[in-house]
């Protein structure tokens, strides 16, 4: 759901990473404890690797000892903002294939509402998903989803132009789609304060979760 996904869909970046997010029940995270082991990780921050913590939105993070994967980290998560349940999620999953096994990733979609934070490095890889879609030419071509989520003010008023009727319909909940649809030097100021607008959601959101991982810090040093 991170970075790697973000290479597999052909906007590169560079990641050591691995991001998962994962159905949250006690035999799937049997077998997930399992996969832990055998790659030799440690816990390296709080909160512990429990299905409470997981329900609350909590990234479970830990470091990789085992030889072929030193030093690589991987955060679980089971609940993401702003994104569909996990179940609703997996529906519509891309599976491509790396080294003959399966490798499940979030939708395109799912991804790019995955991807609005308030890390300065994700607004760029969003723009570079969705354009990577738009230029890839896809058949068919998704062209709501290029209305919802381009972030070039050049390419959405190309777009928005080009499929009026939809765009119309969009623009009621998107104003930069009304904006590029008239042509406006307003689309790109539009774009910045939907960014803002979803950083300062991604703040609020975090608030209290940060504030509980301080009080669990609190109180194992006690």
């Amino acid at each position: 759901m991170g970075g790697q996904a973000c290479i597999f869909y052909g906007a590169a970046e560079f990641s050591r990473d691995l991001d998962l997010l994962i159905l949250v029940d006690a035999d799937n995270l049997v077998r997930l404890r399992s996969a832990l082991e055998a790659l030799q990780t440690e816990l390296i921050a709080v909160p512990a690797l429990q299905i409470e913590y997981l329900e609350r939105g909590h990234a479970i993070h830990f470091r990789c000892h085992r030889d072929d994967v030193l030093g690589l980290r991987i955060d679980v998560m089971s609940k993401l903002r702003g994104v569909a349940p996990f179940l609703e999620l997996w529906e519509r999953r891309t599976t491509i294939e790396v080294d003959g096994e399966p490798v499940d990733l979030l939708a395109l979609e799912d991804l790019v509402l995955a991807k609005k934070t308030q890390r300065d490095k994700d607004w760029p890889m969003i723009r570079r998903l969705v354009e990577q879609s738009y230029f890839a030419s896809d058949a068919p071509p998704p062209v709501e989803f290029w209305l919802r989520e381009l972030r070039s003010p050049e390419l959405l008023i190309e777009v928005a132009t080009a499929n009026a009727d939809l765009a119309s319909r969009i623009a009621e909940v998107r104003p930069a789609v009304a904006a590029a649809l008239n042509r406006g030097d307003e689309v790109a100021s539009l774009l910045d304060e939907e960014e803002r607008t979803e950083r300062r959601l991604d703040r609020e959101y975090w608030e209290p979760l940060k504030r509980e991982l301080a009080q669990i810090r609190r109180d194992r040093g006690r």
